[in-house]
């Protein structure tokens, strides 16, 4: 009998782990995003593959072939741990390339049992070409020349390397003109490209403009600063530049007939969208809910989106409170995102009507006023029930015959003597067990636990920031062995240079340089601010050997580094 109770104990707890396991595989989303929404025919864009945990599995890059030249593939295994909780992620990134113009799909990608959506990218015919044969070269480029107060202006700057470069530099223009607010659309690209024949590796960056006044912008030159690497050799320090832009701002024009106080609100794209806390179909006077009122702007920073005003609804109190602020980056641009919230409160029953919400704007590429709107909603609040209702814990009234027996009053008095003395008990025997467990005795000391290795780690990463400010090399190093004895203690770095083949851009290629340098007397040339930036982020490279094997795409970065 015992023995079949165990084996039925066991065989559940066996069923038991494998729902968990199926669960666990089923809940492991897939999420694809491309680097870029529009490349041409001959660049390279980055596909990433991210997986919400660390599994075993790998994904089927095979179903790219039809359409896409694969290239280098990596991978990342994050962990973060946020309010006491362990978070995995995995992610692979894939370069490639298309095979012809127009609309192409990256097809759906299954790891296990999951698969990712399919996403479109829009391939152009070639535009860019060198000047002459140059084997590295800036561009910037501005997507309006005319612009209108406080409208945003993208600046775009690439950088053609078709050779090794070291210690590279990439020097922002100088905006000069009226007033301007400058923001950063997104994080830096790097991909492939061939032109003329010949491959070249291209960083983009592109910044957000927001002129605060009419009149003129001038943009100076972008400037690449580094040393050539040819036929095993460096050469000194290069500049190369980009041309000079100048921008035209438009003043404000007039607000529409309509809406005579219109804020103004210059955009590509403005939505409007409501969300209730729950089904507003069904309330009652005196309850609360909140309503979710959220504006998304396309062309401009969260701050600079007007504040919508709390409706004045008959017959419902409303309380605003505080909005939320956020962004998003795509592909034209900044979307500011402002969402505000309101408690509505019903104060009688009946019907009562939330007004029409209109929110004008400028389009600045039809150059005209039109209006964003919610559409006006009735609500039917019932009336509260007025029920008589006992508060708990008392007891119910008496009635007037037992008021008037004295022997009923006597023995409900004796019931809650009784009661008090219970309790009354109860509370000293709680004050005598808490006064014996609180005397002291001896204790056994145990020995501190040493702290997680995160934190140990977090110390080094902060001594090494503290070093790279004061310009000492020698404190850098020691830190950041340090940090590698933690995180490979199997296969510790044995320098700086094996630390940084194992961690992705920027903090690579800052470490990089200051290998280079340790070994020689051109001290400053490093950059000790750039290697402290670079430090408040650790990515490990796992590098997938397997899949670089064959590869019809040039390397990301030329020969010879």
């Amino acid at each position: 009998m015992v023995t079949t109770q165990r084996n039925c104990f066991r065989d559940a707890c066996l069923i038991f782990c494998a729902a968990l396991l199926h669960v666990s595989v089923a809940v492991a989303g897939v999420a694809v995003s491309l680097d870029r929404p529009s490349v041409d025919l001959n660049e390279s864009f980055l596909l990433k593959i991210v997986v919400d945990s660390n599994i075993d599995m790998e994904p089927d890059f095979t179903v790219l072939d039809e359409n896409f030249y694969r290239g280098q593939v990596s991978q990342l295994s994050n962990t973060s741990i946020i309010n006491g909780q362990i978070r995995r992620s995995r992610t692979w990134s894939i370069a490639l390339m298309a095979k012809s113009t127009g609309t192409q799909e990256i097809p759906a990608i299954s790891i296990g049992n999951e698969t990712s959506e399919p996403i479109p990218i829009v391939v152009n015919e070639p535009t860019n070409a060198p000047p002459g044969e140059a084997d590295v070269f800036v561009t910037s480029e501005i997507d309006q020349t005319d612009a209108y107060v406080q409208a945003q202006i993208l600046y775009r700057i690439k950088v053609y390397r078709a050779v090794a470069t070291r210690q590279p530099a990439l020097r922002e223009p100088t905006i000069t003109g009226v007033e301007a607010l400058v923001e950063l659309a997104g994080d830096e690209r790097t991909y492939e490209t061939v032109l003329k024949g010949k491959a070249y590796s291209v960083v983009e960056r592109v910044l957000a403009i927001f002129p605060q006044e009419s009149g003129e912008i001038a943009i100076s030159p972008a400037k690449f600063e580094a040393r050539i690497l040819r036929n095993g050799r460096i050469t000194g320090r290069k500049v190369f530049e980009s041309g000079s832009h100048t921008i035209n701002v438009l003043p404000i024009p007039a607000p529409p007939a309509d809406f005579p106080n219109a804020a103004w609100l210059p955009a590509r794209d403005v939505q409007l969208s409501e969300e209730w806390s729950r089904e507003p179909s069904e309330l009652e006077a005196g309850e609360p809910i909140t309503r979710h009122v959220t504006i998304s702007v396309l062309g401009q920073i969260e701050t600079q989106i007007p504040a919508i005003e709390p409706p004045v609804i008959d017959g419902m109190n409303v309380y605003a409170d505080k909005p939320e602020l956020t962004r998003r980056i795509e592909a034209e641009g900044i979307r500011g995102i402002r969402k505000d919230q309101y408690a509505l409160i019903g104060v009688r029953g009946g019907t009562v009507e939330i007004p029409e919400l209109e929110v004008p704007w400028w389009n600045i590429e039809a150059g005209e006023w039109r209006v964003a709107r919610l559409p006006a909603r009735t609500l039917r609040i019932d009336a509260p029930a007025e029920a008589a209702v006992v508060p708990p814990g008392v007891p119910p009234a008496a009635s007037a015959d037992e008021a008037d027996d004295p022997q009923s009053l006597s023995a409900a008095d004796g019931f809650w003597i009784r009661v008090s003395q219970l309790l009354a008990a109860a509370w000293l025997l709680t004050v005598l067990s808490w006064w014996w467990s609180s005397r002291d005795r001896k204790r056994e000391t145990k020995e501190p636990l040493p702290p997680p290795i995160y934190k140990q780690q977090a110390k080094f990463v902060k001594a090494a920031r503290k070093a790279a400010a004061a310009g000492d090399k020698t404190g850098v190093r020691d830190a950041i062995i340090a940090w590698g004895r933690l995180q490979w203690p199997g296969n510790a770095p044995r320098n700086i240079g094996d630390f940084a083949s194992r961690v992705t851009s920027p903090l690579a290629d800052e470490l990089q340089a200051l290998s280079a340098v340790s070994y020689s007397n051109a001290a400053g040339e490093w950059n000790g601010k750039a290697l402290g930036k670079a430090l408040r982020s650790i990515s490990v490279l796992v590098a997938d050997e397997k899949a670089t094997e064959q590869q019809p795409l040039p390397p990301l970065m030329p020969p010879g580094t």
